[in-house]
């Protein structure tokens, strides 16, 4: 094997290495995918303007949420930084939690002729699957973390049944 086949060159007059003909090789496409990727990232659970980001799956993400299930209790923490209690919003319906929240923060420096805003939103929907008590549910919200209580009700309990697993 001579060192020459091991160039990605073409072998008829066309000079351009094969490598790149190849549009899903093509250095550019792969910056410009990754490019989108970069942005859909750092933009994903806010509410952009921007609907050449595809960032619908994204924001349907955030916050992120832990969902313990108890005996006697479903516990819901969602990790919500850089907002207050006052910004966000929890809602219990037909068996189904759910978190809204909204930022709006401007801004502005005369002096140096600065301004900024920013607008952020989220609503993230949770399936409970078990009735739970409305009257007893119990929220927290400390360091940008929201804990959720939320007590089953004692039929929901009930419901329950512990399945023995055996030897086949």
């Amino acid at each position: 094997m001579a060192i020459r086949d091991l160039i990605p060159w073409g072998r008829e007059n066309n000079q351009t290495p094969s490598l790149f003909r190849d549009a899903d090789r093509d250095p550019f496409l792969t910056l410009h995918r990754e490019m989108n990727r970069l942005f859909e990232e750092a933009f994903r659970g806010f509410d952009t303007r921007l609907p050449s980001l595809g960032l619908s799956a994204a924001r349907a993400s955030w916050p992120s949420v832990e969902i313990s299930d108890g005996e006697k209790e479903i516990r819901v923490t969602a990790e919500i930084p850089g907002m207050d209690e006052k910004d966000v919003e929890l809602l219990l319906d037909d068996g189904v939690l759910t978190l809204r929240g909204e930022k709006r923060e401007e801004t502005e420096d005369k002096d140096r002729q600065f301004s900024e805003r920013f607008y952020g939103r989220f609503e993230r929907r949770i399936p409970l699957g078990y009735e739970v008590d409305g009257d007893k549910v119990n929220a927290a919200f400390r360091n940008g973390v929201l804990s959720v209580t939320l007590p089953k009700t004692e039929r929901a309990q009930a419901k329950a049944k512990r399945i023995a697993i055996g030897k086949t």
